[in-house]
Protein backbone atom coordinates (compact mmCIF):
# COMPACT_ATOMS: atom_id res chain seq x y z
CA UNK A 1 0.00 0.00 0.00
CA UNK A 2 1.28 3.46 -0.88
CA UNK A 3 1.97 5.83 2.04
CA UNK A 4 -0.61 8.58 2.64
CA UNK A 5 -0.19 11.71 0.57
CA UNK A 6 0.58 13.78 3.67
CA UNK A 7 3.61 11.59 4.35
CA UNK A 8 4.77 11.83 0.73
CA UNK A 9 4.30 15.58 0.75
CA UNK A 10 6.29 16.02 3.95
CA UNK A 11 9.09 13.87 2.57
CA UNK A 12 9.14 15.79 -0.71
CA UNK A 13 9.14 19.12 1.08
CA UNK A 14 11.98 18.08 3.36
CA UNK A 15 14.05 16.74 0.49
CA UNK A 16 13.56 19.90 -1.56
CA UNK A 17 13.97 22.30 1.34
CA UNK A 18 10.53 23.76 0.74
CA UNK A 19 8.35 24.73 3.71
CA UNK A 20 5.08 22.81 3.77
CA UNK A 21 1.84 24.25 5.10
CA UNK A 22 -0.32 21.61 6.76
CA UNK A 23 -3.93 22.61 7.40
CA UNK A 24 -5.78 20.74 10.14
CA UNK A 25 -9.32 19.64 9.32
CA UNK A 26 -10.50 21.26 12.54
CA UNK A 27 -9.67 24.65 11.06
CA UNK A 28 -11.40 24.44 7.70
CA UNK A 29 -13.49 27.27 6.33
CA UNK A 30 -16.91 25.82 5.51
CA UNK A 31 -18.12 29.00 3.77
CA UNK A 32 -15.58 29.23 0.94
CA UNK A 33 -15.82 31.95 -1.69
CA UNK A 34 -13.96 31.46 -4.95
CA UNK A 35 -13.13 34.20 -7.42
CA UNK A 36 -13.69 33.55 -11.12
CA UNK A 37 -11.88 35.78 -13.61
CA UNK A 38 -13.90 37.54 -16.28
CA UNK A 39 -12.44 38.06 -19.75
CA UNK A 40 -13.07 40.21 -22.79
CA UNK A 41 -16.32 39.47 -24.64
CA UNK A 42 -16.19 37.08 -27.58
CA UNK A 43 -16.06 39.00 -30.84
CA UNK A 44 -19.41 38.74 -32.61
CA UNK A 45 -21.37 37.57 -29.56
CA UNK A 46 -24.90 38.88 -30.29
CA UNK A 47 -25.83 38.68 -26.61
CA UNK A 48 -22.80 40.56 -25.27
CA UNK A 49 -23.38 43.36 -22.81
CA UNK A 50 -20.65 45.57 -21.39
CA UNK A 51 -17.03 44.59 -21.92
CA UNK A 52 -16.54 41.17 -20.31
CA UNK A 53 -18.20 37.87 -19.41
CA UNK A 54 -18.03 34.74 -17.28
CA UNK A 55 -19.59 31.51 -18.51
CA UNK A 56 -22.29 30.41 -16.06
CA UNK A 57 -21.23 26.75 -16.08
CA UNK A 58 -18.09 27.62 -14.08
CA UNK A 59 -20.24 29.26 -11.43
CA UNK A 60 -22.58 26.26 -11.25
CA UNK A 61 -19.58 23.92 -11.18
CA UNK A 62 -18.20 25.56 -8.02
CA UNK A 63 -21.58 25.99 -6.39
CA UNK A 64 -22.32 22.30 -6.92
CA UNK A 65 -19.43 21.47 -4.58
CA UNK A 66 -20.35 23.92 -1.84
CA UNK A 67 -18.69 27.20 -2.77
CA UNK A 68 -19.97 30.66 -3.51
CA UNK A 69 -18.56 32.77 -6.34
CA UNK A 70 -17.29 36.30 -6.70
CA UNK A 71 -16.84 37.57 -10.27
CA UNK A 72 -13.52 39.35 -10.81
CA UNK A 73 -14.17 41.95 -13.48
CA UNK A 74 -11.62 43.45 -15.84
CA UNK A 75 -10.61 47.15 -15.87
CA UNK A 76 -10.27 47.54 -12.10
CA UNK A 77 -7.21 48.85 -10.29
CA UNK A 78 -4.39 46.77 -8.84
CA UNK A 79 -5.44 47.97 -5.37
CA UNK A 80 -8.99 46.72 -5.94
CA UNK A 81 -7.68 43.34 -7.08
CA UNK A 82 -5.45 43.02 -4.04
CA UNK A 83 -8.42 43.74 -1.79
CA UNK A 84 -10.43 41.05 -3.59
CA UNK A 85 -7.56 38.59 -3.23
CA UNK A 86 -7.56 39.01 0.54
CA UNK A 87 -11.33 38.46 0.59
CA UNK A 88 -11.62 35.23 -1.42
CA UNK A 89 -10.46 31.70 -0.68
CA UNK A 90 -9.37 30.51 -4.10
CA UNK A 91 -9.26 31.45 -7.78
CA UNK A 92 -10.56 29.78 -10.94
CA UNK A 93 -9.10 30.72 -14.33
CA UNK A 94 -11.72 29.67 -16.90
CA UNK A 95 -11.53 28.61 -20.50
CA UNK A 96 -11.93 31.11 -23.30
CA UNK A 97 -10.16 32.58 -26.30
CA UNK A 98 -8.13 35.68 -25.45
CA UNK A 99 -4.47 36.58 -25.89
CA UNK A 100 -2.45 35.05 -23.05
CA UNK A 101 0.09 37.87 -23.00
CA UNK A 102 -1.74 41.09 -23.89
CA UNK A 103 -5.38 40.69 -22.79
CA UNK A 104 -6.96 42.07 -19.64
CA UNK A 105 -7.54 38.44 -18.64
CA UNK A 106 -3.81 37.80 -18.77
CA UNK A 107 -3.11 40.98 -16.77
CA UNK A 108 -5.53 39.94 -14.04
CA UNK A 109 -4.20 36.39 -14.04
CA UNK A 110 -0.67 37.62 -13.39
CA UNK A 111 -1.78 39.89 -10.56
CA UNK A 112 -3.57 37.06 -8.76
CA UNK A 113 -0.92 34.45 -9.61
CA UNK A 114 1.81 36.66 -8.09
CA UNK A 115 -0.30 37.34 -5.01
CA UNK A 116 -0.97 33.61 -4.60
CA UNK A 117 2.73 32.76 -4.89
CA UNK A 118 3.55 35.39 -2.26
CA UNK A 119 0.77 34.20 0.05
CA UNK A 120 1.72 30.53 -0.15
CA UNK A 121 5.39 31.37 0.38
CA UNK A 122 4.26 33.05 3.61
CA UNK A 123 2.40 29.87 4.67
CA UNK A 124 -0.98 31.31 3.69
CA UNK A 125 -2.73 28.55 1.75
CA UNK A 126 -4.34 29.88 -1.44
CA UNK A 127 -5.34 27.52 -4.29
CA UNK A 128 -5.69 28.22 -8.01
CA UNK A 129 -7.53 26.11 -10.57
CA UNK A 130 -7.14 26.54 -14.34
CA UNK A 131 -9.40 25.03 -16.99
CA UNK A 132 -8.38 24.91 -20.68
CA UNK A 133 -7.29 28.52 -21.32
CA UNK A 134 -6.68 28.68 -17.57
CA UNK A 135 -4.09 25.89 -17.81
CA UNK A 136 -2.48 27.60 -20.77
CA UNK A 137 -2.34 30.92 -18.92
CA UNK A 138 -0.71 29.27 -15.92
CA UNK A 139 2.06 27.82 -18.10
CA UNK A 140 2.73 31.27 -19.56
CA UNK A 141 2.87 32.83 -16.09
CA UNK A 142 5.23 30.17 -14.76
CA UNK A 143 7.60 30.02 -17.74
CA UNK A 144 7.34 33.70 -18.73
CA UNK A 145 6.80 32.64 -22.34
CA UNK A 146 4.14 31.15 -24.59
CA UNK A 147 5.16 27.56 -25.34
CA UNK A 148 1.84 26.36 -26.75
CA UNK A 149 1.57 24.33 -29.93
CA UNK A 150 -1.31 23.85 -32.35
CA UNK A 151 -3.16 20.55 -31.92
CA UNK A 152 -6.20 19.00 -33.59
CA UNK A 153 -8.30 18.97 -30.42
CA UNK A 154 -11.29 21.17 -31.16
CA UNK A 155 -14.55 19.52 -30.13
CA UNK A 156 -13.36 16.00 -29.29
CA UNK A 157 -13.85 13.74 -26.26
CA UNK A 158 -10.84 11.72 -25.13
CA UNK A 159 -9.71 9.29 -22.41
CA UNK A 160 -6.85 10.38 -20.14
CA UNK A 161 -3.44 8.73 -20.15
CA UNK A 162 -2.35 8.69 -16.52
CA UNK A 163 1.32 9.15 -15.71
CA UNK A 164 3.07 7.36 -12.82
CA UNK A 165 3.09 10.71 -10.97
CA UNK A 166 -0.72 10.67 -10.86
CA UNK A 167 -0.60 7.82 -8.33
CA UNK A 168 0.74 10.18 -5.66
CA UNK A 169 -1.14 13.28 -6.77
CA UNK A 170 -3.29 15.37 -4.48
CA UNK A 171 -5.95 15.84 -7.15
CA UNK A 172 -6.72 12.22 -7.95
CA UNK A 173 -6.14 10.59 -4.58
CA UNK A 174 -9.83 10.66 -3.56
CA UNK A 175 -11.23 9.58 -6.93
CA UNK A 176 -12.89 6.14 -6.83
CA UNK A 177 -11.09 3.42 -8.74
CA UNK A 178 -14.08 2.92 -11.03
CA UNK A 179 -14.02 6.60 -12.04
CA UNK A 180 -10.27 6.55 -12.68
CA UNK A 181 -10.84 3.50 -14.88
CA UNK A 182 -13.56 5.30 -16.84
CA UNK A 183 -11.35 8.36 -17.27
CA UNK A 184 -8.53 6.19 -18.59
CA UNK A 185 -10.62 4.01 -20.93
CA UNK A 186 -13.61 6.02 -22.13
CA UNK A 187 -13.98 9.15 -24.25
CA UNK A 188 -15.43 11.29 -21.46
CA UNK A 189 -13.18 14.35 -21.17
CA UNK A 190 -14.36 17.20 -23.41
CA UNK A 191 -11.66 19.07 -25.31
CA UNK A 192 -12.35 22.38 -27.04
CA UNK A 193 -8.92 23.87 -27.65
CA UNK A 194 -6.69 24.53 -30.64
CA UNK A 195 -3.54 25.12 -28.58
CA UNK A 196 -1.83 22.77 -26.14
CA UNK A 197 1.35 22.47 -24.10
CA UNK A 198 3.16 19.62 -25.81
CA UNK A 199 4.95 17.15 -23.57
CA UNK A 200 8.08 17.97 -25.54
CA UNK A 201 7.88 21.70 -24.79
CA UNK A 202 7.13 20.98 -21.14
CA UNK A 203 10.15 18.68 -20.87
CA UNK A 204 12.44 21.23 -22.49
CA UNK A 205 11.49 24.08 -20.15
CA UNK A 206 13.26 24.00 -16.80
CA UNK A 207 10.82 26.35 -15.07
CA UNK A 208 7.78 24.25 -15.99
CA UNK A 209 9.47 20.94 -15.13
CA UNK A 210 10.47 22.20 -11.70
CA UNK A 211 7.09 23.73 -10.95
CA UNK A 212 4.47 21.30 -12.29
CA UNK A 213 3.96 17.56 -12.00
CA UNK A 214 2.22 16.10 -15.07
CA UNK A 215 -0.65 13.83 -14.04
CA UNK A 216 -2.21 12.97 -17.41
CA UNK A 217 -1.48 13.45 -21.09
CA UNK A 218 -3.41 13.14 -24.33
CA UNK A 219 -2.60 13.01 -28.01
CA UNK A 220 -4.27 14.28 -31.17
CA UNK A 221 -2.63 11.41 -33.07
CA UNK A 222 0.48 13.43 -33.87
CA UNK A 223 1.50 15.25 -30.73
CA UNK A 224 1.32 14.32 -27.05
CA UNK A 225 0.20 17.16 -24.81
CA UNK A 226 -0.38 17.90 -21.12
CA UNK A 227 -4.00 17.42 -20.04
CA UNK A 228 -3.80 17.51 -16.22
CA UNK A 229 -1.12 18.95 -13.95
CA UNK A 230 -0.53 20.15 -10.41
CA UNK A 231 2.26 22.19 -8.87
CA UNK A 232 4.77 20.40 -6.67
CA UNK A 233 4.86 22.91 -3.83
CA UNK A 234 1.82 25.12 -4.38
CA UNK A 235 -1.91 24.28 -4.38
CA UNK A 236 -2.16 25.04 -8.10
CA UNK A 237 -4.07 22.66 -10.39
CA UNK A 238 -5.04 22.73 -14.05
CA UNK A 239 -6.83 20.67 -16.67
CA UNK A 240 -6.84 21.13 -20.44
CA UNK A 241 -10.25 19.42 -20.62
CA UNK A 242 -13.61 20.76 -19.43
CA UNK A 243 -15.12 19.00 -16.39
CA UNK A 244 -17.76 21.76 -16.02
CA UNK A 245 -19.35 21.08 -19.41
CA UNK A 246 -20.79 17.60 -18.78
CA UNK A 247 -23.42 18.61 -16.20
CA UNK A 248 -24.01 22.22 -17.21
CA UNK A 249 -23.51 22.82 -20.95
CA UNK A 250 -26.16 21.50 -23.33
CA UNK A 251 -25.11 22.80 -26.74
CA UNK A 252 -25.38 19.77 -29.02
CA UNK A 253 -22.03 19.40 -30.78
CA UNK A 254 -19.13 16.94 -31.07
CA UNK A 255 -17.01 16.63 -27.94
CA UNK A 256 -19.89 17.11 -25.52
CA UNK A 257 -20.38 14.20 -23.11
CA UNK A 258 -23.15 13.73 -20.55
CA UNK A 259 -22.49 10.20 -19.35
CA UNK A 260 -22.74 9.30 -15.66
CA UNK A 261 -18.96 8.91 -15.45
CA UNK A 262 -18.29 12.34 -17.00
CA UNK A 263 -20.68 13.97 -14.53
CA UNK A 264 -18.95 12.16 -11.66
CA UNK A 265 -15.61 13.45 -12.91
CA UNK A 266 -17.03 16.96 -12.86
CA UNK A 267 -18.20 16.54 -9.28
CA UNK A 268 -14.94 15.05 -8.01
CA UNK A 269 -12.78 17.76 -9.55
CA UNK A 270 -15.07 20.51 -8.22
CA UNK A 271 -15.23 18.90 -4.79
CA UNK A 272 -11.46 18.61 -4.67
CA UNK A 273 -10.86 22.26 -5.52
CA UNK A 274 -13.54 23.57 -3.16
CA UNK A 275 -11.99 21.43 -0.42
CA UNK A 276 -8.68 23.13 -1.16
CA UNK A 277 -10.36 26.55 -0.89
CA UNK A 278 -11.69 25.57 2.54
CA UNK A 279 -8.09 25.65 3.79
CA UNK A 280 -7.94 29.41 3.21
CA UNK A 281 -9.33 31.88 5.74
CA UNK A 282 -9.48 35.14 3.80
CA UNK A 283 -12.74 37.00 4.34
CA UNK A 284 -14.48 40.22 3.46
CA UNK A 285 -14.29 43.09 5.92
CA UNK A 286 -18.04 43.01 6.49
CA UNK A 287 -21.13 40.98 5.65
CA UNK A 288 -22.48 43.80 3.51
CA UNK A 289 -19.27 44.01 1.48
CA UNK A 290 -19.38 40.27 0.92
CA UNK A 291 -23.00 40.47 -0.16
CA UNK A 292 -22.26 43.18 -2.72
CA UNK A 293 -19.42 41.16 -4.24
CA UNK A 294 -21.22 37.85 -4.81
CA UNK A 295 -22.36 36.62 -8.23
CA UNK A 296 -25.95 36.63 -6.94
CA UNK A 297 -26.08 40.34 -7.78
CA UNK A 298 -25.94 39.48 -11.49
CA UNK A 299 -28.30 37.55 -13.74
CA UNK A 300 -27.06 35.08 -16.35
CA UNK A 301 -28.20 35.53 -19.93
CA UNK A 302 -29.57 32.53 -21.84
CA UNK A 303 -27.68 32.59 -25.14
CA UNK A 304 -29.51 29.70 -26.81
CA UNK A 305 -28.72 26.06 -27.52
CA UNK A 306 -27.00 26.89 -30.79
CA UNK A 307 -24.32 29.13 -29.27
CA UNK A 308 -20.98 28.43 -27.60
CA UNK A 309 -22.34 28.39 -24.04
CA UNK A 310 -25.86 28.01 -22.65
CA UNK A 311 -25.59 30.97 -20.26
CA UNK A 312 -23.17 33.85 -19.66
CA UNK A 313 -22.84 36.56 -17.07
CA UNK A 314 -21.93 39.94 -18.63
CA UNK A 315 -20.21 42.85 -16.90
CA UNK A 316 -19.48 46.50 -17.64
Amino acid sequence: MSPPFAVLAVLAACLCGVPLLVVCSDHLNYRPIIGVLAQENIVGDPHAQGSSYITASYVKYLESAGARVVPIRIHQTDEEYEKIFHSINGLLLPGGDVDLETSQFSRLSKIFYDLAIKANDASEYFPIWGTCQGLQQMTVLTSNKNLLTLTDTKAVALPLTFTPASQTSRLFKTFPGSLLQSLSEDNITSNFHSWSLSLQNYSRNVKLKRFYKILTTNTDGRREFVSTMEAYHYPFYAVQWHPEKSPFEWVDKPGMVHSAASVRASFYTAHFFVSEAMKNHHKFSSASEEERALIYNYSPVFTGLDGIFVQNYYFD
